[in-house]
Parts: C-alpha cells; sequence; structure tokens
C-alpha cells in the first residue's frame, strides 16, 4: 500500500470534499480518503497493483478539480484494529493532557513508548481544527425572493428543521443567512433545497468572487426600477381619472367616463398579476409555513380591491349587456386603488434596494485594499501570480510602493511598511527579519522576501471583511423583540380588518363598498411593516458606515449597546490619526515669510520618499 498527498486546487466548500471524496472512492484499491477543503490538501491509501497516481489525478480532475502529488509514502499500513484511543472528556476551562504510545514488537516482545517530543502547540491546533471541521461547519448563503421581515423569519424556520442545524441567523437587509451545522448530518445542498421549499431562492457563493454582491445588487435595482416604471405607466391614465371625478372642467371629463370601466380593468390585469406576482408567491410560501407576512397584507388588501371591482364589472355587464357606462361612469369600481398600492410598494423597495447598495460600497472599499497578483519564488524562478494562487509556504518578493499580497515573516531584507490601513499609525513602521507582515499594508522604501504563513481567507484584511460581513447579519437583541412582533403583527392586522368590516356593514350599517374599502385601508396601512424593516436595515447601514470610516463594529449586540456610551478612552494616538503625516503649521524664525519657506522646503523635498517629505510636498 502507498499513502499519496495531494494538493487540490478549485475546492471552495464541503461539497468540494464530497465531490472529490465520491469520485475516489469509485476507483479500485483506494481507501482511507480525507480531503480537506480549508488546507487545500488531500491523502489517501492505494494498492499499486491496481492503480497508480497519474489515475488518482486523473479522477479527480474529472470531478472538476486539478490537483499535484506532493509526497508519496510507501509502507505498511496500521489499521484501525491496532489504534487504541481513550477518551475523556474535561470542562471547557479545565486543562488537558495528550500523551500518545506507539508499541514496536521485535521478535514476539511489545514495547511501549512514550512520545514526549512533539510540538504541543501545534498537535492541540491540529485536533482543535479537526473536530471542528469534521463537526461543524460554516456557510454564507445569498438569498433571493425575501420581500420582509417575516421572510427572514419563515427562512430560519425552515433552515432550523434541517437535521443537523445548529445555528441559523437571516438578515433581510443584507440578504443573506448565516448557518452553522454538522457536516456529517447534513450538506449545503440540503440547507439550499429547505430554503426552495420555502418559496425562496438560495445560493452559495464563492468566496473569491468579491464582485458577486455588486452584480446581484445592480440586477435587482434594474428590475425593480423596470417594473415600477411599467406599473407607474399603466396606473397613469387612472390617476386622470380620478382627477376628473373631481374636476369636471379638465379635458374628457365627460367623454370618457363610460369608458373609465374597462380601461381601468385593462390596465390593472398586468399590474395585479404581473408585477404583483412576488406578492402572491410570498403569501402562498407564508401559507405553506402556517403563517402570514407582509406579501400576505399587501396581496389580500389588492386583491380585494381587484376582485371587488371585477365582480361588480361582471355583474354590470351581464345586467346592461354592454361593457361600457350608458349612464356615464360604472359604479363601484376601485381598480386603481389596486394598482396604485402595487406601484406605490413596488417603489418603496425600488428606493429601498438603492440604499442597501449603497451601504455594501464600505466591504467593497475594504476588499479594494487587498493586492490582485503576488510576486512568487517558485522553482528558483520569481512569477507573477494570481494572489488566490498563493500558497502556505511560499516566498514572496515585494518592491518599493507594492501591496503585500499575503501575510508572512520576512526572511531576507528590510524595509518600512505603511500599516495605517490597519493600525491608524501616520509613520511607516520599520521592519527586519523575522518580523511579520500584514496583507494589504503598502511596502514603502525597501525590497524584501517573505514567507506567506496566512493566505486567502486566513489573512487579516480578510477576517476584517468577514467581521463586517458577520456583524451585518448579526441580529441586536431589539431585532429579536422585532422579529417576535413580527410574528405576530400579520394575524393581528388581518383580525383588526376583519373586525373593521364587520362593525362597517353590519352594526353601522354601511354599503358593502365602503366596508370593504375601510377593511382593505387597513390592510394597506400596515404594508410596509417599518418595525421589521428599520431594525436590520439600521445595523447594515450602521456597520457599514463604521467600516468606512475606520471603525469595525463587532456585530448587533455591540451597536445596540453603543447608545448607552458617554466616555471614549483611546490608549494610543495612532488611532485618532488620518493614516499620514500632515504639516499643520509653518513658523518663521527669519526674513523668510511661510509661502517662500514652503516653496524651498517643497524644492529640496520633492525627490524623496519618506512620509514627512511626502506631507511637506502634499
Amino acid at each position: 500500500m502507498k499513502t499519496i498527498e495531494l494538493e487540490i486546487k478549485g475546492m471552495h466548500c464541503a461539497s468540494c470534499e464530497k465531490i472529490i471524496s465520491a469520485e475516489l472512492a469509485e476507483l479500485p484499491g483506494v481507501s482511507d480518503i480525507v480531503i480537506k477543503v480549508k488546507e487545500g490538501t488531500g491523502s489517501l491509501n492505494i494498492d499499486e497493483t491496481l492503480l497508480n497516481v497519474d489515475q488518482v489525478i486523473a479522477a479527480i480532475k474529472r470531478a472538476g478539480y486539478e490537483a499535484t502529488a506532493i509526497n508519496q509514502l510507501a509502507g505498511e499500513l496500521v489499521t484501525a484494529d491496532n489504534i487504541i484511543i481513550k477518551r475523556n472528556e474535561v470542562n471547557a476551562n479545565s486543562p488537558f493532557k495528550i500523551k500518545l504510545e506507539i508499541s514496536i514488537e521485535t521478535n514476539d516482545q511489545a514495547k511501549a513508548v512514550e512520545i514526549t517530543s512533539i510540538k504541543k502547540q501545534a498537535l492541540v491546533e491540529q485536533i482543535v481544527e479537526s473536530s471542528q471541521s469534521a463537526s461543524a461547519g460554516r456557510v454564507n448563503l445569498s438569498l433571493t425572493g425575501m420581500h420582509c421581515a417575516s421572510c427572514a423569519g419563515l427562512i430560519e424556520r425552515a433552515v432550523k428543521k434541517v437535521p443537523g442545524v445548529k445555528q441559523a441567523n437571516v438578515n433581510f437587509a443584507a440578504e443573506k443567512a448565516l448557518i452553522v451545522f454538522d457536516e456529517a448530518t447534513s450538506s449545503v445542498g440540503d440547507l439550499v433545497q429547505a430554503i426552495k421549499k420555502a418559496g425562496y431562492g438560495a445560493e452559495l457563493v464563492d468566496a473569491k468572487d468579491t464582485e458577486y454582491d455588486s452584480r446581484k445588487r445592480a440586477a435587482e435595482i434594474k428590475s425593480y426600477q423596470k417594473r415600477f416604471w411599467f406599473s407607474f405607466v399603466l396606473s397613469l391614465p387612472m390617476l386622470y381619472f380620478m382627477l376628473l371625478d373631481f374636476f369636471k372642467w379638465l379635458p374628457g371629463g365627460l367623454s370618457f367616463a363610460p369608458y373609465f370601466g374597462i380601461i381601468s380593468f385593462i390596465l390593472t390585469i398586468p399590474v395585479q398579476f404581473i408585477i404583483g406576482a412576488g406578492f402572491y408567491r410570498g403569501l402562498v410560501s407564508a401559507l405553506k409555513m402556517k403563517t402570514f407576512n407582509m406579501d400576505s397584507l399587501i396581496a389580500i388588501g389588492t386583491s380585494t380591491a381587484f376582485f371587488y371591482s371585477a365582480i361588480n364589472f361582471i355583474l354590470y355587464f351581464i345586467k346592461t349587456g354592454s361593457l361600457i357606462g350608458l349612464e356615464g361612469k360604472i359604479p363601484d369600481l376601485y381598480f386603481e386603488t389596486a394598482a396604485f398600492l402595487i406601484t406605490f410598494v413596488i417603489l418603496g423597495k425600488w428606493l429601498e434596494i438603492r440604499t442597501k447598495g449603497k451601504t455594501s460600497e464600505a466591504i467593497k472599499k475594504l476588499m479594494g485594499l487587498a493586492a490582485k497578483t503576488a510576486k512568487v519564488i517558485r522553482n528558483s524562478v520569481t512569477q507573477d501570480i494570481a494572489i488566490d494562487e498563493v500558497i502556505h509556504g511560499d516566498i514572496v518578493v515585494v518592491r518599493p510602493g507594492e501591496k503585500i499580497p499575503v501575510d508572512g515573516k520576512i526572511i531576507r531584507g528590510s524595509s518600512a511598511v505603511d500599516e495605517s490601513m490597519l493600525t491608524g499609525e501616520s509613520l511607516p513602521v520599520e521592519k527586519k527579519v523575522g518580523d511579520l507582515v500584514i496583507g494589504g499594508t503598502v511596502n514603502k522604501v525597501g525590497s524584501f522576501e517573505f514567507e506567506a504563513t496566512k493566505v486567502g481567507s486566513e489573512t487579516a484584511l480578510a477576517q476584517i471583511v468577514r467581521l463586517i460581513e458577520d456583524a451585518q447579519g448579526s441580529k441586536a437583541p431589539i431585532q429579536g423583540f422585532a422579529d417576535k412582533i413580527s410574528a405576530w403583527f400579520v394575524p393581528i392586522v388581518i383580525a383588526i380588518a376583519v373586525i373593521t368590516f364587520v362593525v362597517w356593514y353590519v352594526f353601522l350599517g354601511a354599503n358593502l363598498a365602503f366596508a370593504l374599502m375601510a377593511f382593505t385601508a387597513v390592510i394597506v396601512i400596515a404594508c410596509p411593516c417599518a418595525l421589521g424593516l428599520a431594525t436590520p436595515t439600521s445595523l447594515m447601514v450602521g456597520t457599514g458606515k463604521g467600516a468606512e470610516y475606520g471603525i469595525l463594529i463587532k456585530g448587533g449586540e455591540p451597536l445596540e449597546a453603543a447608545c448607552k456610551i458617554n466616555t471614549v478612552i483611546f490608549d494610543k494616538t495612532g488611532t485618532l490619526t488620518k493614516g499620514k503625516p500632515e504639516v499643520t503649521d509653518v513658523i518663521s524664525f527669519g526674513s523668510l515669510d511661510q509661502e517662500e519657506i514652503v516653496s524651498m522646503a517643497t524644492s529640496l523635498e520633492k525627490l524623496s520618499e519618506h512620509p514627512l517629505a511626502e506631507a511637506i510636498c502634499d
């Protein structure tokens, strides 16, 4: 048997592990397959009489990935029957001891040898990491089809019903779902399927695709813009009909009146059932989950106005045999109510999604700080590669003025690095062999080489971006309260609307048309649901604006608690700087005036790359 270690490119989630494992499992003579998406590596044991390395690599390629053999170890394998593992659970804060022993058998004699010379910290980290990756998966899904805060609650309920889901946090404003689940019990596909069954869309986004959110947001803005103008143009004639009721002197006041009904009926149909189709889908999804949401209110309110008017129009036609008013305007038709309700709601959603798009620009700016390429020494050759292709242990070359692509440790050379994007320090920090450098910071004067220690999502900049995204997807305590109210809000509104109808029609003697309009008014007034929308939107805007000004907010709870802050204590001047030195005053000790001093100083310093020289020249 032979153990093969592989470097695998193209993996981005737990599903990739399963796809590769399934492909390799079909090969003859393969055992003990271990694929790790985080490390981009894999290992397996093969029977050399049945299989070779090239066949393994070809199988991985068929699955859609690239693989390279980095190590091949031949020898006898120790099966699981020869390994004894003793498990002892301790409290989270209690110390624990790891003891490894191997048994060496020679001439029918066995001797136990305790292994004491091991890198304990590295071993512990490896054990913790492997146990976490084996049991708990974490995934961020991009959602589509949500219309209100109640939709977020429906998705959470649907996801939590999936076996193995430990935590589900859906943010309506960000349109994302942060889910922690047991990978041994369920998969990302199960989560996506559960969300689709609830009536919404979900997609796993490639972490390397930094433009996904921008494309999605732009497409949504364009879609709502088209839908608004389409419905507005169709509704506009009905607005004129309404004006004619009040201003008889307008052109067509008498001649158009018989045609109000048929024109309004034809124009309202596409608005109600094409533009408003999303509200009906939301209503059906909510009913499947045995609840109501804001779509339910809009669908019920507009449908009441439309179908009541349509029934009256049909009854008028049956009675008179005419599709136009014989004595002027056909009575009791309220098509414009349904059309304008949908038009105004679509306008509100268009404006809302534009606001969300502007908020996400802070994260885009943070992502823009990262370098796009890196100069890496491989096989004694310096080559430019994409930053995504940098791996642990690569030797990276950084020249003056270049951004440092990933985190690492300097092994050759020295320089001064501008770390203001991370620390706020206005002056570059001197770096020498053995010092750590951070991806996204700028090398100022010297050249150096460093070993990559953290790449991809491990870098400090990537973790900052993830912190902001998680904060935007988190829930403030007040939002939990708002969600609880929202869950009861819609049923209560519907109940009040029904009571309003009954009171007016039965007890106060109003006609059916007036009672139905009162019912519709109660439903429609409650449609915006500021309670469910304002909290997640303010959380998203707050964390995004904070990031734009260099203030990182860890989540909803700290942001909510910030309202109680009355004193702020800063422990270092760098926190309060603009990140670069500036000339604030010019003092003359001789006969020269300030302008002459600045002119001379600029002439002397214009060729210098020192930060203070740049401040003088600027």
